[in-house]
């Protein structure tokens, strides 16, 4: 557990473990997030699941960062936070098309994407344990 001025960097260090395990996962069973994206793509059910969940820790992550405009962290992860925010409502509000746009960005770039993620993971990884002075 972690004081309020180590809080960015365990956001960022579990940013980090999502996307190093997100983009492993793709890798081992590619086309996992394609997949994925048009199960919620038909499904209204799963698209007012999805948004929910989105909105909740996008809103989650937003209120707990300490916000600190000398610190470029910080700025970074309210900025991610904000971000996870108005997908939440996309997803919500026209889950069909922002699903639609998803599924069309990951359709023949998945292993890209799956590199990209594992990189931002250690990126972040090694960001918030610097951080953290771990």
């Amino acid at each position: 557990m972690g004081s309020a001025g180590d809080i960015t960097g365990w956001i960022t260090l579990f940013f980090g473990l999502y996307g190093l395990a997100a983009g492993v996962g793709e890798f081992r069973n590619p086309g996992f997030w394609s997949k994925m994206v048009r199960e919620i793509q038909t499904s209204s059910g799963l698209q007012f699941v999805t948004g929910i969940v989105v909105l909740s820790l996008g809103a989650i992550i937003y209120l707990l960062n300490p916000f600190n405009p000398s610190d470029w962290l910080s700025i970074l992860i309210t900025v991610i936070g904000g971000w996870i925010v108005v997908e939440g409502l996309l997803i919500l509000a026209v889950g069909d098309w922002f699903m639609g746009l998803a599924s069309r960005m990951m359709a023949n770039g998945s292993r890209a994407w799956a590199i990209f993620a594992i990189v931002f993971g250690f990126a972040a990884i090694f960001a918030g344990l610097v951080r953290l002075q771990v």
